[in-house]
């Protein structure tokens, strides 16, 4: 099922005095569901969680899932963070204008999941079907989001510090540049 939504030149995405962080003036939301609802709109930046099927990836299987999701930075999205836990993946990214929200994320899980098999010598799926996205609505969104993600690894007791975590990104440059 899709539904598909023009939000005017007003859009969804301020809130009182929140700064909206859409690029677009009017966007077109596209709402589709499988078992969790799948918004997409062009021009937005997306909170993303996706998690293992069963078990835990090693240090190593780690490394190859953050290393592929750090290569498609610049290439299909605009990738502003990123944590890599034993069982789960979260990612906050913009698409490219010319990738859409599932060809990305087919690309991170399939491409992953093919090289961490190559690594283990076997194959099959590795990541669940579906994965969590969220539209990120406002600058305060965000901010909450990427403090979710940076200290994930010390709620986890993976590290005590965040800083010590391989496995998490974060694009200050990007933050700074786009004055958020």
């Amino acid at each position: 099922m899709s539904v598909i939504l023009n939000l005017g030149t007003t859009g969804i995405f301020t809130c009182g005095k929140h700064e909206s962080i859409m690029s677009d003036k009017s966007p077109e939301l596209i709402i589709k569901r499988r078992n969790l609802p799948h918004w997409t709109l062009e021009g937005a930046i997306y909170f993303v969680t996706f998690r293992l099927r069963v078990g835990v990836l090693s240090w190593p299987e780690q490394w190859i899932a953050f290393n592929h999701i750090i290569q498609g930075d610049g290439r299909f999205h605009i990738l502003i963070a990123a944590v890599v836990m034993p069982d789960h993946v979260h990612l906050i990214f913009k698409p490219l204008k010319a990738f859409s929200l599932s060809r990305i994320m087919k690309g991170i899980k399939g491409v992953s999941a093919r090289l961490v098999n190559k690594s283990r010598n076997s194959r099959g799926p590795l990541w669940q079907d579906e994965s969590y996205d969220r539209i990120m609505r406002n600058v305060d969104e965000l901010y909450q989001k990427i403090g979710y993600m940076y200290y994930n690894p010390v709620r986890a007791e993976l590290v005590e510090n965040p800083d010590e975590y391989p496995f998490w990104y974060f694009d200050e440059d990007w933050v700074d540049k786009n004055h958020i």
